[in-house]
């Protein structure tokens, strides 16, 4: 198929009741039966009866088994994507019990390769030893779901803005919306899918750090922020192959192991002098406070210098780290 070739989506609108087709089919194969019994047990045949007995064999054994090979049982939220002879024919998505043409062929829309919806991993399949004369056959699904489905690829080792290496890991909703594109535009659109994503999640990552002291966006402080970006951009990708990107959420965040350790103790420097900044800030209002009352009550006459001794020993118990051990004084202060 040429790469250029845009196939749009074509739904089959007119399409025959199956239920009605199987049972005038069956009702005719019952028909041809008797008339071939009749014909069979017929003492005098004639060139009539011979040319009547050539149709319905005919019918019996040809032509109505390949009517059933027809009829087509489509569940809620499953379509078939069809094709006749190479060519594409359209598409069912409405649930029910419909006969198609006998030679239209459903095209698998994921060959050669298993899935599983919860971990979004696609693994080939590898042939695995049988016993001897064991025979396996195993139909290949036909349909496609046009269910939600969550694709949750492998954690990530991705460098941030500021270069540092970050384990992340997200969880994408999707769905498919044109068959016709998920089919005939990629090899397999969710192989496709988890590739783009992990390429995604790279292009969004790169541009924010993993963690801001300012008021900038970061991995951690804007996870709704970066989990639009990377829909956004996983969109953007993902619409040559008929697929709709619903939600995009990121479930794991850390940093590397190899810089876990120092990223762990600069946020705990951080958190030590913000703790010792509010500590601070509290303790001059309390020497503030005091050396206010004492002046306004008149209780202690105190000059600058006793002031600025006073206002030291109040500091150091205030921002000490340990209990105080009081020193009782019994003689002059000079």
């Amino acid at each position: 198929m040429n790469t250029n070739t845009v196939v749009e989506e074509k739904i089959l609108a007119k399409k025959p009741n199956g239920l009605a087709v199987l049972v005038s089919n069956t009702i005719l194969l019952l028909l041809c039966i008797g008339v071939m019994v009749w014909a069979f047990i017929a003492l005098t045949p004639s060139p009539l009866m011979v040319f009547l007995l050539i149709i319905t064999m005919l019918y019996a054994f040809i032509i109505g088994p390949i009517i059933y090979i027809g009829l087509k049982v489509i569940k809620p939220n499953e379509a078939i994507v069809l094709t006749l002879f190479g060519r594409y024919l359209g598409t069912i998505k409405s649930e029910g019990f419909y006969w198609v043409h006998p030679f239209a062929s459903a095209v698998v829309p994921v060959a050669s390769s298993d899935f599983s919806p919860s971990s979004g991993k696609v693994e080939l399949k590898r042939e695995q030893a049988k016993p001897s004369g064991a025979a396996s056959f195993q139909m290949p699904n036909r349909k496609i779901s046009l269910k939600a489905t969550t694709l949750n690829n492998d954690k990530q080792k991705v460098n941030d803005a500021l270069g540092n290496p970050i384990i992340i890991g997200v969880v994408v909703v999707w769905r498919v919306i044109n068959t016709a594109k998920a089919v005939f535009n990629v090899e397999n659109y969710i192989e496709y899918l988890s590739i783009q994503c992990d390429a995604a999640l790279r292009n969004v990552v790169r541009n924010y750090p993993y963690d801001s002291e300012n008021d900038e966006n970061s991995l951690r402080g804007s996870a709704s922020e970066v989990a639009g970006k990377l829909a956004e951009e996983l969109q953007g990708k993902v619409d040559s192959a008929g697929l709709e990107i619903m939600e995009a959420r990121i479930t794991h965040l850390s940093y590397a192991p190899e810089i876990a350790a120092a990223m762990l103790q600069r946020q705990q420097a951080s958190a030590i002098i913000a703790a010792r900044q509010k500590i601070v800030e509290g303790a001059v209002g309390m020497v503030e406070m005091a050396l206010t009352q004492l002046s306004e009550g008149d209780l202690v006459d105190l000059d600058e210098e006793r002031k600025a001794n006073m206002v030291s020993n109040l500091l150091v118990v205030l921002c000490g780290n340990r209990d105080v051990q009081p020193i009782v004084n019994s003689g002059s202060l000079y």
